[in-house]
């Protein structure tokens, strides 16, 4: 069929019709309907989520509540309620002692990295230098490298400095991270140039900026920031493992103890997991209103 045939054909037809487009429904009942369902779908699927979530630590805390000889049971609640578990856990681990180093590493690992990202995400907000964006994509460019590529160079330079088996080999090499600059640069990008100009005017210096001006501003984003180090140190396994590697000196390894040939102690261990998730609630319940306002602010959820 030649172009001519079909011209043919379609002034024959005459001119063809728009396409009819149903006009929207105006009940308002069945507006406030799908309204409603969609609010119930909504919450079923976030009620769902929040249950999948909670239940391995309600499953965690009912196994360390359980009778020794009722570890294994599948009820879902614990009936009659022991504290053996505890106690079992007790005696075979120094609980305070591992708690304290836990806390230790963890608390220093997260002020050293605040301290030199807050640093080094002041001077790429505030000053203009050389190569300055060359040198933020260059930091920041780090946080892409995968752990296993690090992790044998840190190694080797610890057992140089003599750093293995000390609670300092686990604290050094994590002071540097480039994603907390890179948030904190964010934060300090949107700060308001007018207040350090107006600081500058005053006559403070560059530091005096920073401690009575900029940090106490950013003082929800630096809430955020620290309970999510903190979090991260806290509950970090691998490194510690290959540092501490003939002592049990922490929380994480301290489990171990309950791992044998012969089978797991899963109450006593299901009791020691418990009480290293206590300290990180309570930092939570702390710090709950400033974590909740720095992940608006920056949009993360």
């Amino acid at each position: 069929m030649t172009s001519n045939s079909v011209l043919d054909r379609v002034e024959d037809t005459g001119p063809v019709d728009p396409p009819t487009v149903p006009p929207p429904s105006t009940d308002p009942g069945a507006s406030r309907s799908r309204q409603l369902w969609r609010r119930v779908s909504g919450h079923l699927v976030l009620g769902l989520t929040a249950l999948a979530c909670i239940f391995p630590i309600y499953w965690l805390v009912a196994t360390s509540l359980r009778r020794p000889d009722d570890v294994n049971s599948l009820s879902i609640i614990p009936w009659p309620l022991s504290l053996a578990n505890f106690a079992d856990a007790a005696d075979a681990v120094d609980i305070p002692g591992l708690m304290a180093n836990t806390f230790l590493i963890a608390a220093a690992s997260t002020c050293g990295q605040l301290l030199i990202a807050l640093l080094a995400s002041y001077a790429f907000a505030v000053y203009d230098f050389r190569f300055k964006t060359l040198l933020y994509l260059a930091f920041v460019g780090t946080w892409l490298v995968p752990y296993q590529v690090t992790m044998l160079p840190n190694y080797v330079l610890l057992n140089q400095l003599g750093l293995i088996n000390s609670l300092a080999g686990v604290v050094v090499p994590t002071l540097s991270s480039a994603l907390a600059v890179l948030l904190l640069r964010q934060h300090m990008s949107s700060f308001p140039t007018e207040l350090i100009e107006a600081a500058r005017m005053d006559g403070r210096s560059s530091w005096s900026i920073l401690w009575t001006v900029v940090v106490p501003n950013m003082r929800p984003a630096l809430a955020a920031l620290a309970i999510l180090l903190f979090i991260n140190s806290w509950n970090d396994y691998f490194w510690p493992a290959i540092v501490l590697q003939r002592s049990n000196d922490v929380l994480q390894l301290g489990l171990r103890s309950f791992m044998g040939t012969e089978g797991n102690q899963w109450g006593p261990m299901m009791a020691l997991a418990g009480l290293a998730c206590l300290p990180v609630f309570a930092l939570y319940v702390v710090l709950q209103r400033h974590i909740v306002n720095a992940f608006v602010r920056s949009g993360l959820h």
